[in-house]
């Protein structure tokens, strides 16, 4: 990595962290619900998806994908189906409503998060891992800032470290936002409209995914 791969490389990545996806709507979702407890194992999991992908494609598996037309279609399907499935059970819990919640909310909200850690943990590498354009994405992206006479995984694997890192707390602070205005989010009838809201993002990116090339 010389001295002017990286500036360009962190550069890049903060565009692509502040381009909205499905990681950034699972994240703002989670963090309204659950505060920013909530959130913090979502966040992981992404960064914990990206960095696999990064050391697949360091290892040339990721270009296998890209270029399979079977495997990428069997991404595409996952991804699709994944995105589609976490909209429709934001619009079910639109659909049950909720229950105000008391002086005590904010604690039960803690709680049901560190209960939930590995489930929202693997719902965020989940939704990073079943990503069809993310296999194509690092393929194109790492090489272009590997020096020619740097080993390629070993440089790719550190450029994934600076993204993971750089993404983490841009997302915790993203979270750590939202999750100030929790109690506004978590009263019945805003969270409904952001359930239905986050849940139509979702399907959208889901139904997305399925169609686009």
């Amino acid at each position: 990595m010389d001295g002017l791969s990286v500036p360009a490389f962190v550069v890049a990545v903060l565009l692509i962290a502040a381009t909205p996806g499905p990681a950034m709507t699972l994240i703002l979702r989670r963090a309204a619900v659950r505060g920013f407890a909530g959130a913090v194992p979502t966040v992981l999991g992404i960064e914990a998806g990206l960095y696999v992908w990064a050391l697949l494609a360091a290892a040339g598996f990721a270009a296998l994908v890209a270029a399979s037309e079977t495997a990428y279609l069997g991404l595409k399907v996952v991804g699709a189906v994944v995105l589609v499935a976490l909209g429709v059970r934001a619009w079910l819990a639109a659909r049950r409503g909720y229950e105000p919640q008391g002086p005590g909310g904010a604690t039960a909200q803690a709680a049901l998060s560190a209960a939930g850690w590995w489930k929202a943990f693997g719902e965020g590498a989940l939704v990073q891992l079943a990503n069809p354009k993310a296999a194509a994405f690092m393929v194109a992206f790492y090489p272009q800032f590997v020096p020619a006479d740097r080993p390629l995984f070993a440089t790719t694997a550190a450029l994934a470290l600076l993204q993971v890192a750089i993404e983490t707390v841009l997302y915790l602070a993203l979270a750590a936002g939202v999750a100030r205005a929790g109690g506004w989010f978590r009263s019945p009838r805003i969270r409904r409209r952001l359930d239905v809201v986050s849940g139509t993002v979702l399907v959208g990116l889901g139904v997305r995914v399925a169609v686009t090339p």
